[in-house]
């Protein structure tokens, strides 16, 4: 990786030497005005391939063994299981009205959707393809997650500002949490102790104890000579080691760097136009950002934070995903 890095930084990328099978990724990209998911080889720093999926195609995930890939077809209202080496649809899931973002159990077994038209969250089981349950939830959910150890789940409201949480033995609400306007995406720390939450219009990232269920910290961004309506947070990406957390912060055209464990911003990237969503590599060493006005991604070195090469890919790219890429049977050992 950090070849493949060093070469995009000096133009090179063509002749980057392919990484060892461990360290190459392919990363998946909904292109949400084309109904198309765009895949980049990391090795080569290109599209090297586009396919069709349903209208409107936002948040992403893949099974944990990475043979599956989920899209939510919002304009479709349905759930799509895809073959990622071929692109090809495998069946569609149940998935209520207008599905946003999902996340998905750390078993793989059951998948959890924001429906933004109808005040729910859908619980499907990914296995027998049906609706466990739907749980009423606050107006205009959208963003998804579910803890480390499969214990609860939780549902961002838009209209309502508030988080609300979802008991997973009993899939029921339990809670709900206000935080600031219009929350978009909520990420667990790796322990399961902390929840981070982006709210567009408030500007904020709210850090909730998970035990307590109430915020206790509040970060706010300032970006010199950018206006402070256009600071508006939605992606969060937390490095393993519990260190970083990168914020994407919309039309700022900015990615937040901060410390996870002091609460500080320590520096902000400058990425494509209207920056919505970020995944890292495994290695923790690669970031992309999906800029949905400018119609690329960014590439990130994370040791240094700076940007080394930037990807053209479809129209208005909103989530990314990132796998292992499929080897050659010659090289399975």
């Amino acid at each position: 990786m950090r070849r493949a890095l060093a070469a995009a930084s000096l133009g090179f990328a063509a002749s980057v030497t392919a990484a060892t099978p461990g360290e190459s990724y392919e990363v998946f990209v909904t292109n949400e005005r084309d109904d198309t998911v765009s895949v980049i080889d990391v090795d080569q720093m290109a599209v090297a391939r586009t396919f069709k999926v349903g209208r409107r195609p936002r948040g992403l995930t893949f099974s944990p063994d990475g043979k599956t890939l989920y899209v939510c077809a919002s304009d479709s209202n349905s759930v799509q299981a895809i073959d990622p080496a071929s692109g090809k649809l495998l069946h569609d899931l149940p998935s209520g009205e207008d599905p946003e973002q999902f996340s998905l159990s750390p078993d793989g077994r059951r998948l959890f959707i924001a429906n933004e038209d109808d005040a729910l969250t859908t619980v499907v089981d990914v296995e027998t393809r049906k609706v466990m349950a739907q749980i009423e939830v606050g107006i205009e959910p959208e963003g998804m997650a579910v803890s480390p150890d499969g214990a609860l789940a939780v549902t961002t409201s838009e209209t309502t500002n508030m988080v609300h949480w979802i008991d997973v033995p009993s899939l029921t609400s339990s809670d709900a949490t206000p935080v600031g306007q219009r929350p978009r995406h909520a990420e667990f720390d790796l322990k399961g102790e902390k929840l981070w939450v982006s709210s567009e219009v408030g500007g904020t990232v709210a850090i909730i104890d998970v035990a307590t269920k109430q915020v206790v910290h509040t970060i706010e961004f300032k970006i010199p000579g950018i206006a402070g309506d256009r600071i508006q947070p939605v992606g969060v990406q937390l490095t393993r080691d519990g260190k970083l957390a990168f914020v994407a912060l919309g039309p700022s055209d900015r990615v937040a760097v901060v410390d996870a464990q002091t609460y500080q911003v320590k520096s902000y990237i400058l990425v494509g136009r209207r920056v919505w969503h970020l995944a890292l590599t495994p290695e923790q060493d690669m970031l992309f950002t999906t800029n949905g006005v400018s119609g690329d991604v960014t590439i990130i070195d994370v040791a240094s934070l700076k940007p080394v090469k930037t990807i053209k890919v479809g129209r208005f790219p909103w989530g990314a995903a990132v796998r292992p890429k499929a080897r050659p049977v010659a090289d399975r050992r």
